[in-house]
């Protein structure tokens, strides 16, 4: 086990790691957590693919990535998750121009927006930090072909707000409660992870819970909500993270030799997590259901209109 903890680096986990020769994708990456990864994974000398919504927001992120390795190469390719069309789009793109990729960290997502629906009318949290992330993936999963390849799928603690519900996952029969479907979002990516694992021809996949950080993520809390949040992260002793330290788990997931081989996981702080009934650690024991897994999955296939049948080249 490793000496990492949550205020770990991305610098203290690439030390001694050279990436030269890989090629890293990163969703969401023209801020945030997304764009300290990908300084920190070219600072290793790892290529990048990096997804934004548009060309203007890519090329500011590429400048941040440029200023800190002038000779990283980084490449463009335009994601919008909110439209499972252009999910397919952007995997149709990344297949014509790669041969393969190495690892990718599915970095982007949205946290308790207020109610609204995606292009296919699917509810924006569910539709966005899932199912546009099961569609894009699963048709660019071929490009991993080596048992070292390695995919890192955002949860986060929120996930203990709400189990997933597999009957209406779109609050089509129910109110809709911005947290609770925000707490179901990241159990999805939990399961996600959990099911693409046990079908990648090639490589693990692992989910990986960044911490508390303030990044654009939370551009859509209110001041109550920043508020509520600071009372309850006070009563339990969660501590906020730096981006940087945020961003660690998610480079660890996709970079360390300690978990080679390894998959289906739980990570936080630069460590494998355990379930717990505590709050400020730890995972609840649902999102490491695999019966839910696999029916998040096949459920998922309906609503994205693909089946994905996965076997080795």
């Amino acid at each position: 086990m490793s000496d990492f903890h949550a205020a770990t680096t991305t610098k203290d986990v690439l030390t001694g790691i050279c990436l030269k020769g890989q090629t890293i994708l990163i969703t969401g990456a023209s801020t945030g957590l997304g764009l300290a990864s990908a300084i920190a994974l070219a600072e290793a000398g790892a290529d990048l693919i990096l997804t934004a919504r548009s060309e203007e927001k890519f090329l500011i992120a590429r400048d941040a990535v440029l200023v800190k390795k002038s000779d990283a190469i980084v490449h463009f390719c335009e994601l919008r998750l909110e439209d499972i069309a252009s999910c397919k789009q952007a995997a149709i793109d990344i297949n014509h121009r790669f041969t393969n990729i190495d690892h990718i960290i599915a970095n982007a997502g949205v946290m308790a927006c207020n109610e609204q629906r995606t292009n296919q009318g699917y509810e924006w949290q569910f539709g966005v930090n899932h199912l546009g992330h099961f569609a894009f993936i699963n048709n660019i999963i071929g490009l991993l072909t080596s048992d070292d390849c390695r995919v890192a799928v955002l949860t986060s603690g929120g996930h203990r707000l709400g189990d997933v519900d597999l009957v209406d996952p779109n609050f089509n029969q129910q109110p809709y409660d911005k947290w609770l479907s925000y707490g179901r979002a990241k159990t999805a990516n939990a399961l996600y992870a959990l099911a693409l694992n046990k079908r990648m021809p090639f490589g693990r996949a692992n989910a990986v819970h960044p911490g508390a950080i303030t990044t654009e993520l939370s551009r859509h809390l209110t001041q109550d909500d920043f508020a509520s949040m600071g009372s309850s992260m006070k009563d339990s002793g969660i501590m906020m993270k730096s981006i940087d330290a945020g961003a660690a788990t998610q480079v660890w997931a996709v970079t360390s030799p300690e978990l080679d081989g390894r998959g289906g996981l739980y990570l936080e702080d630069c460590q494998v997590g355990i379930a717990s009934d505590d709050h400020t650690s730890g995972y609840a024991s649902y999102i490491m259901s695999q019966d839910n897994a696999e029916k998040l999955w096949h459920l998922s296939e309906q609503l994205v209109g693909q089946s994905f049948n996965f076997a080795k080249i």
